[in-house]
């Protein structure tokens, strides 16, 4: 699974992560060269080059973990106000046509809720990444339907939108 899909490291990962972090910054303090530590570490050169910036600028400290990677939620009331929004259409936001893209769900979720999200992240919101035969499974289907709905979008049998032209319909 990919971190964009509700992915990324587990608790136990993070930990082991952030030992090697450490390992690499006591290693720092004796002067070892970056290519020793990435092979005795089996890491990429580039991982041990941001470590040494980083424990440079703040010490140890600096390469603790930061926690695990959170994707801005938008709440059932604000889901609630983003389709009555939807619903008005692209004009009554200043857009000329009629037409939902990516980007003006995008830009309207960060002006109505100051939530930043990716265009994947609108993409799967609003039309459903579920595939082909897992509609009854999904239990975020309905409320993506909804929102598909209010925003004029048609689903296809093979999908919920065309996703290479950032457009919803």
């Amino acid at each position: 699974m990919r971190y964009a899909q509700g992915g990324g490291l587990t608790a136990e990962r993070r930990r082991f992560r952030e030992r090697i972090r450490y390992e690499a910054g006591e290693r720092f303090a004796w002067g070892e060269r970056t290519a020793v530590i990435e092979r005795d570490l089996w890491v990429s050169e580039r991982s041990v080059e941001r470590w040494r910036h980083a424990w440079q600028m703040g010490g140890m400290d600096a390469l603790a973990s930061t926690g695990p990677a959170k994707v801005p939620k938008v709440s059932d009331c604000q889901f609630a106000e983003l389709e009555q929004e939807l619903a008005l259409g692209p004009a009554e936001r200043g857009w000329e046509d009629q037409r939902w893209t990516l980007a003006r769900v995008r830009a309207l979720i960060a002006w109505k809720f100051g939530i930043g999200c990716s265009s994947a992240t609108v993409c799967g919101c609003c039309t459903g990444m579920a595939g082909p035969g897992s509609l009854g499974r999904s239990p975020l289907v309905s409320r993506r339907l909804r929102l598909a709905g209010a925003a004029g979008l048609e689903p296809a049998a093979s999908g919920f939108g065309d996703r290479r032209s950032g457009h919803l319909s």
